[in-house]
């Protein structure tokens, strides 16, 4: 659903001592707040991943799966944390002719995962007591925080889904209401205090897991306490390549980390300062059809098929294939439609410690279902696995799906510059070379960048046909000249949500930069 006026855009924010930048205002006051009390870029992503777990749950929550980048300014390295969930021990195929279920409790098949990606994250870069980084979450979903207009607009839009299942009915029927009002969750919030003393033995293995499992499993759910009580996230070693002098970093699979890379292995020979507006728009959207036809191909859980990946993200096999891009002819390419609502954070702190993060549910609300003792809403993660057993994305048990979430950031002479990712399922490759090129190559400033027109080539639920979706203030001379190379537009909002909530922290040498997405309701904020 789109936003049916202009945003308020504001400027870019800028600080001496840290920054952080999310869709949700007082998620992001939240980090600030652990960065004054001296935590670390960690501690305070941790209090905002918990903040929006509140604040925006109907894009991400305690249901849903954490991907996380990190920069380690003590030992000059880059982590990554595969915090994504695997499927049910006790997964089954559909009956034949059936397709994977895509709402509904037989869509909850894979583990949350997020909640162990906070708590792995801070055993190992964090400083301030867990308890703390929980208390800004605990006292928003027991107080209350103000109705934003993302979450209401997509709350009225999915009622009739929630009506479907009583505990998501219940427990938010009040965020079908218009922008501004007061929201509680209080069961929510005895989750949280319940993770507060201990860490996450009490969500995986305790009363929480109980009560997740017993809600769910009569409603037609695979997922066992046996699945909670085996889960843990996985510290990976992240995949790059260089563009303009950085070195860009993303998460390997089973994310599409590598769409990423290979797109600006692409398009780095081009002089993208000198190209057109509608070569750009033509060049980067190519570029993505080659970008995605691996993916298609290769990306699933890499515990469970052999994926090429330092061979799909050389210099020398872009070489190879950049020669299919036509420049004035659309290719027409096959895509499955993936979907996905999310949200994406950045944190860095004043020793230099940087932090990307994704959280998500997959679909908007996931699958739709709330367990009502606990308050949030289960991800559906599991229905982009593919029917075709032979495909490294297919369906099995113990396995995590391609995931679409990417967090990324750019690194110059080993120190961190860029830091930023976007919401929007397959969107997310194309919006953050979007962001790349219009810092790198156009010499934008972040907000800028961020704030300019968007776009998203693939297919989305319901399409027979991949499309190249553009937002309406995109001329339409553009529009008209893209049509006559063979694209197909569907033109969207002047301010589409549909294309992302892009965010963006700059690291120069002596301040920091953030940049917040209008299309969000977020702000970023300094120290």
């Amino acid at each position: 659903m789109d936003n049916a006026h202009q945003p308020v855009v504001a400027a870019r924010s800028h600080a001496l001592h840290g920054m952080v930048v999310s869709p949700h205002t007082v998620a992001s006051e939240a980090g600030r707040e652990i960065l004054r009390q001296g935590g670390t870029a960690v501690d305070a992503a941790v209090a905002v991943s918990a903040a929006l777990s509140v604040t925006y749950p109907h894009m991400n929550g305690l249901g849903g799966d954490g991907l996380w980048l990190f920069y380690d300014a003590a030992t000059r390295q880059v982590y990554g944390l595969n915090g994504a969930g695997r499927s049910a021990v006790r997964l089954q195929s559909p009956e034949h002719n059936q397709e994977l279920p895509q709402r509904g409790a037989a869509a909850a098949t894979t583990v949350p995962g997020a909640v162990d990606a906070w708590w792995q994250a801070h055993q190992r870069l964090g400083k301030l007591p867990w308890a703390a980084l929980l208390e800004p979450a605990i006292g928003l979903a027991q107080d209350g925080y103000e109705l934003s207009p993302s979450q209401s607009r997509w709350t009225q839009r999915d009622w009739e889904l929630l009506t479907h299942d009583l505990g998501a009915a219940a427990v938010f029927s009040l965020a079908a209401q218009p922008t501004g009002q007061p929201i509680k969750n209080p069961a929510l919030a005895e989750v949280l205090q319940a993770l507060a003393p201990g860490g996450t033995d009490e969500f995986y293995r305790g009363a929480n897991a109980r009560a997740n499992v017993g809600y769910i499993a009569p409603l037609g759910s695979p997922l066992s306490l046996e699945d909670f009580a085996t889960h843990q996230s996985s510290w990976v070693d992240p995949i790059a390549t260089t563009y303009r002098g950085h070195r860009v970093y993303q998460l390997p699979p089973s994310t599409q980390g590598l769409s990423v890379l290979q797109i600006l292995n692409l398009i780095e020979p081009y002089n993208i300062a000198g190209l057109g507006q509608v070569d750009y728009y033509h060049l980067l959207v190519e570029a993505t059809k080659l970008a995605f036809r691996d993916r298609n191909r290769w990306i699933g859980d890499p515990g469970f098929s052999d994926i090429p990946v330092e061979r799909l993200i050389s210099k020398p096999y872009a070489d190879g294939l950049r020669s299919q891009i036509s420049p004035s002819l659309a290719r027409s390419e096959p895509l499955s439609a993936t979907g996905g609502d999310t949200i994406y954070a950045a944190v860095v702190d004043r020793q230099g410690n940087a932090v990307s993060l994704l959280q998500s549910l997959y679909f908007d609300y996931g699958c739709g279902v709330v367990p009502p003792s606990l308050g949030f809403a289960l991800n559906n993660r599991g229905s982009l696995f593919s029917l075709d057993p032979s495909h490294p994305n297919g369906l099995a048990p113990g396995k995590r799906p391609l995931h679409t979430l990417i967090p990324a950031m750019a690194l110059r002479h080993g120190q961190p510059r860029l830091v930023f990712g976007t919401m929007g399922g397959e969107g997310q490759p194309q919006t953050q070379v979007a962001l790349l090129t219009r810092v790198l190559d156009l010499g934008l400033d972040i907000q800028t960048a961020v704030n300019l027109p968007r776009w998203r080539w693939g297919r989305t639920w319901g399409q027979p046909t991949a499309r190249l979706a553009l937002e309406g203030r995109i001329e339409p001379a553009i529009c008209d000249a893209l049509r006559q190379r063979g694209h197909q537009l569907q033109i969207e909002a002047d301010w589409s949500e549909a294309m992302g909530h892009a965010h963006m922290i700059q690291i120069l040498d002596d301040r920091f930069l953030g940049a917040c997405d209008p299309r969000s309701d977020g702000v970023a904020v300094g120290v």
